[in-house]
């Protein structure tokens, strides 16, 4: 969708494009074989097909998730940053689908979040739970079955109890050494008057 020019793709190009570094998550390093294993598992199941065109010396890849969901242009750029960039606040998905369709707003994306949510028979997009600290809870793709995170996206932490707590102990401690020290150094400074 971004460079149409380009399309479709030879096995090398596909390569090139599976390992490039910038816009991944995560960046991976696959072969030709590798990548022609997947073009074939994809194929089997009716996403991808290989395509001759008259006058090119190389076999050609095109995907076919259009042809098989009937993907608006903004639904297609959403699943194309998530597969991309892994989980993805609305905003973040705003900004970088950008190139692909332009949503009017941030309620034009929910909209289509929420369609692609709701899809009969199966969702191809999960909104997962919120992670501690942030504003937003992210979009997921299903398209590869539940995503797995990190541990460091998952962990579950209680809030800090201070009243009464070993922490507020130890806040109380510092605080009345740091009041020790400073008096301290005021009857030091007093001596060199």
């Amino acid at each position: 969708m971004a460079t149409p020019e380009y399309y479709p793709l030879s096995l090398n190009a596909l390569t090139n494009a599976c390992n490039q570094k910038s816009n991944r998550e995560p960046v991976v390093s696959y072969d030709e074989v590798t990548v022609r294993e997947g073009l074939c598992s994809l194929r089997d199941r009716g996403l991808a097909a290989f395509v001759s065109e008259a006058g090119s010396r190389v076999e050609k890849f095109r995907h076919r998730l259009n042809e098989r969901f009937n993907f608006t242009r903004g639904e297609l750029a959403v699943l194309t940053v998530l597969l991309l960039r892994g989980p993805q606040t609305p905003g973040e998905l705003r900004q970088r689908t950008d190139r692909m369709h332009s949503f009017e707003d941030l309620d034009a994306l929910s909209h289509t979040l929420e369609k692609l949510a709701a899809r009969d028979p199966e969702p191809v997009v999960r909104q997962l739970d919120r992670i501690p600290g942030m504003k937003e809870a992210r979009w997921a793709h299903l398209l590869s079955g539940e995503p797995v995170l990190p541990p460091s996206q998952t962990l579950d932490y209680a809030p800090v109890q201070m009243h009464g707590s070993p922490l507020q102990e130890r806040v109380e401690r510092l605080e009345a050494e740091l009041s020790s020290l400073r008096d301290e150094f005021e009857r030091f400074k007093a001596q060199f008057g």
